[in-house]
C-alpha cells in the first residue's frame, strides 16, 4: 500500500463522519444525525461526489456514502468536513453486510453510480443490481423505496433492464443517454470522477430508477443467468 494511501486510511480514523463497520449504529442513525430526516445510501461511492453532491442539494435529508476502500472515502468525508455538511457521512464497508448496519425502513432511497459492471457472465452475481443484492437493499428499504442507476456499462444497463422485467419492478426513468436530454435534473448533473474517465468508451451516461415493489424469487435467479447467457451469445 502507497504512503499516500496509508495516510488516508490513519487520517479517516479521527474523521467524526466516518465509521467503519458500525454494527452499532443499526437503527440508531436518527441518533448519530440528531434529526429524522430521510436517509439515502450511495453505494460503492468512491469519493463521494455522489453523497456530498446531494447533500449540499438537499440539506433537509441525509446522506451516506458506503465503501470498502478508506483511502477514496478520505476525499468525500474530508469535503464534507470542509464544507459543513452535517447531513453527509460515510461508511467503510462491503455491500454484502449492509444488513447489519441498517434497520428495516431506514432507508428511503439508493444512488448506485458508476459501479464495477463485472462484464464477466461468471461474475454477474457481483453486479449490484443482482437480485442477490436487491433482496438486501429490500431489507432496509421503506417501502416501495427505490434504486437509482447511473453508468457508463451499456451491458449493467441492459442487465438492470431484464433484472426489472423479470421481476416486475416498477420502472420510474430510463434513459440510456443522459446528456441528450434538453433537461437535466440536478441529481443526474453530479459527475463523478469514475465518469470523467468513460472507462467503457460508451460515449454515453444511462439511468434507472425503479421501485423495489414486488417480492424477488429466488427461483427466478435461475432464469435471469439463462436470460444474460443468451444475450452475451447474441
Amino acid at each position: 500500500m502507497g504512503h499516500k494511501k496509508l495516510i488516508r486510511f490513519e487520517a479517516i480514523k479521527n474523521f467524526s463522519n466516518v465509521l467503519e463497520h458500525p454494527q452499532w449504529m443499526k437503527e440508531k442513525w436518527k441518533e448519530y444525525f440528531k434529526n429524522d430526516h430521510p436517509i439515502t445510501l450511495e453505494l460503492a461511492c468512491g469519493k463521494g461526489e455522489y453523497a456530498v453532491g446531494l447533500g449540499k442539494l438537499f440539506p433537509e435529508r441525509n446522506f451516506i456514502g458506503i465503501d470498502i476502500k478508506g483511502n477514496r472515502i478520505w476525499r468525500g468525508a474530508k469535503t464534507a468536513l470542509d464544507e459543513g455538511l452535517n447531513n453527509v457521512a460515510f461508511v467503510r464497508t462491503i455491500i454484502d453486510q449492509i444488513t447489519d448496519h441498517f434497520g428495516k425502513d431506514e432507508v428511503s432511497e439508493i444512488w448506485i453510480t458508476f459501479p464495477d459492471p463485472q462484464l464477466r457472465l461468471s461474475k454477474a452475481k457481483k453486479r449490484l443490481t443482482h437480485p442477490k443484492f436487491l433482496r438486501l437493499y429490500q431489507q432496509i428499504l421503506v417501502p416501495n423505496g427505490f434504486i437509482n442507476l447511473k453508468t457508463d456499462s451499456p451491458d449493467l444497463y441492459q442487465f438492470t433492464k431484464t433484472v426489472i422485467n423479470l421481476f416486475q419492478l416498477e420502472l420510474l426513468h430510463d434513459s440510456d443517454d443522459v446528456y441528450s436530454a434538453s433537461e437535466i435534473s440536478k441529481e443526474l448533473s453530479i459527475k463523478t470522477y469514475y465518469e470523467s474517465l468513460d472507462i467503457a468508451k460508451s460515449n454515453r451516461i444511462h439511468y434507472l430508477q425503479f421501485r423495489l415493489n414486488k417480492n424477488l424469487p429466488i427461483e427466478n435467479d435461475e432464469i435471469l443467468k439463462q436470460l444474460i447467457s443468451e444475450q452475451s451469445i447474441n
